[in-house]
């Protein structure tokens, strides 16, 4: 009898290690997936034995009870996090567990351009990959509304950067970080602007900086163009800038500013109007802001292009000229007339 009960306790023990080395076995072996990549929805709340029915109802090739076993054995089946994933082929029980824990949500990412203005970002908006367009057919004075901003124009109020988001956010969402950003970088530069600029609030230092973010070349100007626009702005000199007159335009600039379009006013005609234009023209960069309010120390009045990105500074309408003349014109200062 003794030898009975030895011979069944054997037996079972070896049954029990087989299964072991067979669920061992399993959790490693790649899930079979109906695509290379399958979309998989944790809502917030979602069971552990709910999370692995919704991975087979994805088409994962996977009995939905032995995953639910697989979680509890973990002994992580409480920790897994709601969320929108992307499986990939390869994935194993055990590394979806561990992306589920982990909470390694499937994400996309949007550049925000330094220089783009709010059309642009709207448009790159649309075109984001898996992200949802919250905002389609809404004004941009109502979005705005909606970001707790009613009555502000929307130009230059969100900052610049790399967006990283899950697939299912809404392009409100990322507006609201962009926003929340360009508050933070804004704040932190007009803390650290010089003394006695000729700039009253954060808000003209934004536009300052939006209108050196366009007209800048080259880093290396930067913060030489902004000392030439705070030195107009302290002599009360017009700032004469032309992405401010075809900002004013708006879409009927067909990529040719003529002199016609120096001559028609319009509150952002920086030739025909003194002082700063109503709003930003653009979205500024860390760099154009800092820019702005640490304007580099220098008397120039006049910046011509030199074509190749770079600008030659002038102290004198005499000097800008000649600068014109070698730049723009093709005249050598040096050539005597009649040689």
């Amino acid at each position: 009898m003794r030898r009975f009960f030895l011979t069944l306790f054997l037996l079972a023990a070896f049954v029990v290690l087989g299964a072991g080395a067979a669920g061992l076995w399993w959790v490693n072996q790649p899930l079979k997936l109906p695509a290379p990549n399958v979309d998989l929805s944790v809502e917030p709340g979602t069971t552990p034995r709910g999370i692995a029915q919704a991975v087979a109802d994805t088409g994962v090739d996977v009995p939905p009870q032995l995953l639910y076993l697989w979680f509890r054995f973990s002994g992580q089946d409480r920790q897994m996090r709601a969320g929108s994933y992307e499986l990939e082929r390869g994935i194993t029980p055990r590394t979806l567990l561990s992306v589920l824990v982990r909470g390694e949500e499937a994400t996309r990412s949007l550049v925000l351009v330094e220089g783009w203005n709010f059309r642009q970002v709207r448009a790159a908006l649309a075109k984001a990959e898996q992200l949802k367009p919250d905002t389609v057919g809404q004004t941009d004075e109502e979005v705005m509304t909606r970001l707790g901003r009613p009555g502000m124009h929307p130009e230059g109020r969100f900052f610049p950067d790399t967006y990283t988001y899950s697939k299912g956010s809404t392009d409100f969402a990322l507006l609201q970080r962009a926003m929340r950003a360009m508050d933070k970088k804004l704040e932190a530069a007009w803390a650290a602007r010089a003394a006695d600029l000729p700039l009253k609030t954060p808000d003209e230092a934004l536009i300052l900086a939006s209108i050196v973010e366009k007209e800048t070349g080259k880093a290396q100007d930067r913060s030489e163009i902004a000392a030439v626009f705070i030195n107009r702005l302290r002599i009360g000199m017009p700032l004469q800038t032309d992405p401010t007159v075809i900002y004013g335009m708006g879409t009927r600039f067909d990529g040719n500013l003529r002199k016609k379009d120096l001559q028609t006013d319009s509150p952002w005609n920086t030739y025909l109007r003194n002082g700063l234009p109503p709003t930003p023209i653009a979205m500024p960069g860390k760099a154009a802001l800092l820019a702005a309010v640490q304007p580099a120390q220098s008397k120039s009045l006049y910046f011509v292009s030199r074509g190749d990105g770079t600008s030659h500074f002038s102290s004198s309408l005499d000097e800008h000229n000649r600068a014109v003349n070698r730049y723009q014109r093709g005249v050598d200062p040096n050539q005597r007339s009649g040689q």
